[in-house]
């Protein structure tokens, strides 16, 4: 591994300055992100506690703002103290927010309005109405209602930034329905919608009858994912279905005919109907069976990854190829983790086609490379390794990539006593290298739920403890110039 020359932030500067850059946009901002990479990891750059808060309800974070009370209420965390953006108005439980995605502006697409060009909130409410909501003012853009057949409860990128999918709570019959000994053949819905403007594909009935007793489903990339109890995960594509199995093309805002009713698509209270309903078994493309469902794919070519279905397994990943199933050579990863400290593993998020391996002690990122001999066949190889300092009782919490800044930020807790106490450390993505570690003033209770949000210059931990108390912890990145020349700027 040789050294990277450190680049000089005062060159870029007067370079950029000078129009070096100019024929290429990107190129400026590529420069720009680099810049703010040197001053990020450079000795003096601190990251200072400049706001706490608490909170009954739960607080999340989407890209610069902190929402609370279910999304009814908006912070910035950009200024240089977090400030309100907007509130919305109180609303009954019935109106409250269940779930929420962030949609941003994609680049080169021609939108029907100026406000479409601004970031917006997509959420979904207890009641049933999918709205697209401002993202600076909270002012509600567009509101469409789903349905009253089933209730839908959750919110997903099919695609990210351009489909969303739309999950109801798996429908299990009413008391009644049941003592009469009526049996319900529907589990779930998944609405499918496209993104600004809003258009319908569809929404889909997942049936007993055609699945059988599954768990769960979801929609990933085009691909409906069907999950059961057995572990037992399978495949389909879910445009074919919806281009099969289609009852009938319905547009939002145009009126309709459905079941002997005429109504608005997506107006109360006609809804939307269910106009995919799958009357047979449609092709397979593929079936894998994993502990816990547990299954992702990635790599260049593509792989998967599972746990072997059984318990005593638990800890144990086999890396594939989904071409013809075979296992890569040092495709078996494994980590000695004591029981209460388990391992987890995931493709990288960079698109690299590496793999990161988290255990209490050590992080690895690993990588496919084709076998010399055989180029049809891959190995798994370590590209670094990241090694706690056992004799501090040092342990890895979290494992996150800032895409922008191309680090591997890592969340690392000390045990002292009764308490903890972590430190955000950030790794170059290609080499592993520690670049620069930010203590966290407050103590970490390892069996309390904890998020670790690293974004640009901002560092964000929110904390669950018990009785459903959130706190909320933002650091942002100051230049610390030293107490003697605070001293000199202040008599000056």
């Amino acid at each position: 591994m040789g050294r990277t020359r450190k680049p000089n932030v005062c060159r870029q500067l007067s370079r950029r300055a000078l129009g070096f850059f100019s024929r290429d946009a990107g190129v400026v901002q590529r420069t720009n992100l680099g810049i703010l990479r040197v001053l990020v990891c450079q000795a003096s750059t601190k990251f200072k506690n400049v706001w706490t808060t608490h909170s009954k309800s739960p607080i999340a974070y989407e890209r610069g703002r902190i929402y609370f009370d279910n999304y009814r209420c908006c912070v910035s965390s950009i200024a240089s103290e977090p400030r309100k953006l907007y509130e919305m108005p109180k609303c009954s439980k019935s109106e409250k927010i269940e779930d929420a995605l962030l949609w941003e502006c994609p680049m080169g697409e021609i939108l029907p309005n100026p406000s479409d060009y601004k970031s917006s909130l997509i959420a979904l409410t207890a009641h049933n109405w999918l709205l697209r909501i401002s993202a600076t003012t909270g002012k509600i853009l567009e509101k469409i209602y789903l349905a009253s057949y089933c209730k839908f409860r959750y919110l997903s990128w099919d695609t990210p930034q351009e489909v969303i999918a739309v999950k109801s709570a798996q429908y299990k019959g009413s008391a009644v329905a049941r003592q009469a000994g009526i049996q319900q053949t529907v589990l779930l819905y998944l609405a499918v919608f496209r993104v600004l403007p809003f258009s319908l594909v569809g929404i889909l009935e997942i049936n007993k009858k055609i699945f059988g007793n599954i768990t769960d489903a979801t929609l990933s990339h085009g691909i409906l994912i069907v999950m059961y109890s057995s572990g037992l995960v399978r495949l389909y594509n879910f445009q074919a279905i919806a281009e099969q199995f289609m009852q009938q093309k319905l547009d939002l805002g145009c009126a309709c005919r459905w079941g002997g009713t005429t109504g608005t698509v997506g107006e109360a209270p006609f809804g939307i109907p269910c106009n995919i309903k799958i009357t047979d078994t449609p092709p397979l493309l593929f079936e894998v069976s994993s502990l816990e469902n547990a299954f992702q794919i990635g790599g260049h070519p593509w792989h998967y990854i599972i746990t072997p279905n059984k318990k005593k397994q638990k800890g144990v990943f086999h890396i594939c190829a989904l071409k013809d199933n075979s296992l890569a050579k040092n495709g078996i990863q494994e980590m000695e983790c004591c029981s209460l400290e388990s391992d987890w593993i995931y493709f990288h998020p960079d698109a690299s086609g590496r793999i990161i391996h988290v255990g209490p002690n050590q992080v690895k990122v690993l990588k496919l490379n084709e076998i010399e001999s055989n180029t049809s066949e891959h190995q798994i190889t370590e590209d670094f390794v990241i090694l706690a300092n056992r004799e501090k009782n040092k342990t890895f919490k979290i494992v996150d990539y800032e895409d922008e800044l191309d680090l591997l930020s890592v969340v690392a807790v000390t045990q002292l006593d009764a308490e903890g106490k972590a430190h955000l450390d950030f790794h170059c993505n290609e080499y592993g290298t520690l670049l620069k570690s930010i203590p966290l003033v407050e103590s970490w209770d390892v069996t309390y739920s904890h998020e670790v949000y690293f974004d640009r210059d901002l560092v964000l931990h929110i904390e669950q403890k018990p009785n459903r108390v959130f706190s909320c912890y933002v650091y942002q990145m100051v230049c610390d110039t030293g107490e003697e020349e605070e001293t000199i700027s202040r008599s000056c």
